[in-house]
């Protein structure tokens, strides 16, 4: 019996798998062309398993040449008579799981080649009148090393001259990490270290600029999802609506191949195969209080990095809108890292779990600064398990003006979401669920839905911009209600105007037939 996976490498044999027969077709037409390209997505997307599809569907005329630079200590790259007998062993031991005769295998090996001009010789000669593939993953732990620079700078030129006809070497290169390398810049030193006749000054910019953009979508769409549900409802006969189950799981992941396989183990192994939009909120749920090493890389990469911190989160709290800028370092970083995606002419947080996630990570790191709830109101808001929304929206309101004063307006202003998060998080940990449904038409709104036993509330959090703003809000949460079928929705409105003009409220109001309970503090 097959398994969902989500450690390693995917294997047809053992693991229920994605169809990616469409984004392989589009990568065999880069290899055919003999382009040189990097496949660089964020931690645990997949990109270990295309490899591996890709060697295994590589026809016959090409030899597969695929190593990876994972566990590979630095000795190995401290110079280039380290580094090259370590490049040509490891492709001589992965040879013999591909096309090539054991003859040119043991061609490979040459003991007298400790600098990359003898390597690039040696390249020459085995790749002669043969399609040979080099395939290098996790190459991004040692793309600042200047050895390994060095060397994608031979590469660079070999490719070159061979466009002239002037050399022979590999067919097609594909790197593949986290990391673009093609955006590295470094000072390559003559002395010890290969340097291109081109170099001027002794400076090599971008030493992979010859590689073509790797556009192909590595996420899953519900069509692709479908066909990994499908396998499996083929063994296991639950009675799941495959289309409904792909297209739930791709409104909560944006088809995340960690998440997307998760939220699938967790139904399968935690949840009696519960195979129902419910199963996969339970799902949902365990994967944003569990730790794993996605989220430990995502914590990690926020806390060191202060810039992709404030930006995430003047997105994602504050509420400030995301415009595409293509130069923009921070968005590239966070494109890259897998936290944000490309809207239009906007960018976003990539997949209502990453918002949720780091949202509790923001909350987390302001309750360390502030009292938590406590149980008392937790006691009057939850009972009979039941979650008293109205109750807490006013108990909200009393605690808001508890804290509000002038010296504070601006850090307040800022950080309404914020507090509002903070406060309500533990009233319903443990028992109840929230999540944030971003609206890009309109950064400055915001709208949570809380999942608490088998109620569901809809909160739209706003800023006063006056009565026909509010008008607007009121259609707003009306048209979203009505897309979760709901007769009531909440109202949450942030007045930061003086003190005089302020007009606190907290009452129900009815609009076309629906009631919406109305807090402005």
């Amino acid at each position: 019996m097959k398994k969902f996976n989500v450690t390693g490498t995917c294997i047809p044999s053992e693991n229920y798998m994605v169809d990616i027969s469409g984004k392989l077709e589009k990568i065999m037409k880069l290899i055919d062309d003999g382009c040189y390209f990097t496949i660089n997505r964020a931690r645990q997307y997949g990109k270990t398993t295309t490899l591996s599809r890709i060697h295994n569907t590589l026809p016959a005329e090409y030899i597969c040449a695929r190593i990876s630079f994972e566990g590979l200590c630095d000795e190995s790259f401290a110079s280039q008579e380290k580094f090259c007998p370590t490049f040509i062993e490891r492709i001589y031991t992965m040879l013999q799981f591909s096309s090539a005769e054991e003859e040119y295998r043991e061609k490979w090996l040459d003991e007298s080649i400790t600098d990359f001009k003898k390597l690039s010789r040696h390249i020459t000669k085995m790749c002669e009148g043969k399609k040979v593939v080099l395939i290098i993953d996790e190459v991004d732990r040692t793309s600042h090393n200047r050895v390994f620079l060095g060397f994608i700078a031979m590469l660079r030129e070999k490719f070159l001259l061979r466009r002239e006809g002037m050399d022979y070497t590999f067919h097609s290169v594909i790197l593949a990490g986290v990391y673009d390398i093609k955006n590295i810049k470094l000072k390559l030193v003559s002395e010890g270290n290969y340097v291109p006749a081109e170099t001027e000054n002794k400076t090599y910019n971008s030493p992979w600029n010859i590689a073509v953009d790797f556009d192909i979508d590595m996420s899953f769409n519900p069509t692709e999802i479908s066909t990994m549900l499908k396998e499996y409802e083929a063994e296991n006969n639950t009675g799941m609506y495959i289309t409904v189950i792909a297209e739930e799981i791709y409104k909560y992941t944006s088809g995340y191949p960690f998440l997307v396989s998760r939220i699938c183990q967790h139904i399968d192994k935690k949840f009696e195969k519960n195979w129902t939009t419910a199963g996969v909120l339970e799902a949902v749920k365990v994967i944003l209080l569990e730790a794993n090493t996605l989220f430990d890389d995502v914590f990690k990469n926020l806390e060191n990095n202060k810039e992709l911190h404030d930006f995430i989160y003047s997105l994602l709290i504050v509420g400030e809108t995301g415009n595409f800028v293509i130069d923009d370092p921070i968005i590239s970083i966070g494109l890259m890292y897998g936290f944000l995606k490309k809207i239009g002419d906007r960018v976003a947080i990539s997949n209502k779990i990453f918002e949720t996630r780091i949202s509790n990570y923001f909350i987390s790191k302001d309750n360390r600064k502030r009292k938590q709830s406590d149980t008392t109101l937790q006691r009057d808001i939850v009972k009979d398990g039941r979650f008293d929304i109205e109750l807490c929206l006013r108990k909200f309101a009393d605690h808001y003006a508890e804290i509000f004063n002038d010296n504070d307006r601006k850090f307040l202003e800022r950080h309404g979401r914020l507090i509002f998060l903070s406060y309500l998080r533990p009233l319903i940990n443990g028992q109840g669920f929230y999540h944030i449904e971003s609206q890009f038409t309109d950064l400055r709104r915001m709208d949570i839905v809380v999942d608490f036993g088998r109620e569901q509330f809809i909160i739209e959090l706003k800023l006063w911009k006056g009565d026909e703003a509010e008008k607007k809000s009121y259609s707003q949460l009306l048209g979203y209600m009505e897309t979760k079928k709901a007769e009531s929705g909440y109202l949450l409105i942030f007045d930061f105007r003086k003190e005089k003009n302020k007009q606190p409220k907290a009452e129900w109001v009815d609009v076309d037939g629906k009631r919406i309970f109305e807090v402005i503090v």
